[in-house]
């Protein structure tokens, strides 16, 4: 349920803060992990529900923050089983959320920003232009809101950073909701490793990124050369080949952790065998695996979708160079929810 009151949505806040907070007001700062607990463990959406602190305490906080829900304007559903949320904000923007059935547990594609200013040619999102970032609160509530949704929620167990915008250009929102995400103790318990951000490359963030989480990393890098990877992502023009793959030479990886590749194929303009061969190359000194992203073709776009053959050959040519290539063929597709295709349109 959407509220619009001027009270502050605590989800916005890290333990951390509502300790001080309570230790402010004479209040034990342990009661923070309990009000945690009904939150995100219980879903409790009143603290008046909260029967293990005292009445006063529960005054108080009702007083100045309020527990709030996204607004749920439309779930659409796919023929693939993957359904797609377009939640209204309490500005009234919308964002859209995925939910990806797999073999045997569930993934979740989370927005981090309304709209986004990066301008990828192949990504509908940037049609919308960039609106706002989206606070820590409203990226956790995605999350919490489905987890509540859905039949069995011991099911949901990876999230994805790869819906609306650009998670790097929102950097301490985002943190601030891994954090959440991935506590263990108070928070909503995801493991790091079941845990992906996707950036185009803002560079300066991604060092940062590893000394302040431990999720995966995945790049999306689209091209073999500077002129193409520029036409189809301009923050390439900031950020060229060489500086962002520099930037994931440094990053900090865990043993068996590795970057994750992510590269749409569009026909006529990156998806070559010349280009496969190029890739192998450019890639050769990281530790990465690759997903090959067949281009998913819309109406207002001119770009176009290779033939099977030549993702195939495309696919070889890397996986003979001893690389770990998958091709993701995305779900949702028929209900404009897979990779690029999300804009946050009342359909």
């Amino acid at each position: 349920m959407l509220s619009y009151t001027n009270k502050a949505d605590i989800k916005n806040f890290s333990i951390d803060q509502i300790k001080k907070w309570l230790e402010n007001r004479g209040f034990q700062a342990y009661r923070a992990g309990q009000i945690f607990n009904h939150i995100y463990l219980h879903q409790v959406d009143d603290f008046n529900n909260m029967t293990d602190i005292s009445k006063e305490l529960r005054s108080l906080l009702a007083q100045h923050y309020t527990i709030s829900r996204l607004g749920k304007t439309k779930i659409l559903f796919s023929k693939d089983g993957s359904q797609k949320y377009v939640f209204k904000l309490t500005d009234g923007n919308l964002i859209e959320t995925v939910l990806i059935p797999e073999k045997k547990h569930a993934t979740l594609c989370i927005s981090s920003q309304v709209g986004c200013a990066l301008d990828c040619q192949f990504c509908q999102t940037a049609q919308s232009g960039f609106i706002r970032n989206l606070t820590s609160g409203e990226i956790i509530a995605q999350v919490r809101d489905i987890r509540k949704e859905v039949d069995n929620p011991q099911r949901l167990t990876n999230i994805v950073l790869m819906g609306m915008g650009e998670p790097l250009a929102n950097y301490q929102n985002v943190v601030k909701a891994l954090n959440t995400l991935t506590d263990r103790h108070f928070g909503l318990q995801f493991a790091s490793r079941r845990i992906t951000l996707s950036t185009a490359g803002i560079v300066p963030k991604l060092m940062l990124l590893g000394h302040d989480t431990t999720v995966n990393l995945a790049i999306s890098l689209n091209a073999t050369d500077d002129n193409t990877r520029s036409r189809l992502m301009p923050i390439n023009r900031k950020y060229p080949l060489r500086e962002l793959l520099n930037a994931c030479r440094r990053y900090p990886l865990k043993p068996r952790q590795r970057i994750t590749i992510e590269y749409v194929l569009i026909k006529g303009i990156n998806a070559s065998e010349a280009d496969a061969h190029r890739l192998a190359r450019l890639l050769r000194p990281l530790k990465v695996k690759i997903n090959l992203i067949p281009y998913n073709e819309h109406d207002k776009s001119d770009f176009q979708r290779p033939e099977s053959a030549a993702i195939q050959a495309f696919r070889d040519i890397l996986v003979n160079h001893h690389y770990t290539v998958i091709v993701r063929h995305s779900k949702g597709r028929d209900i404009s929810a897979a990779c690029g295709q999300l804009r946050a349109q009342l359909l």
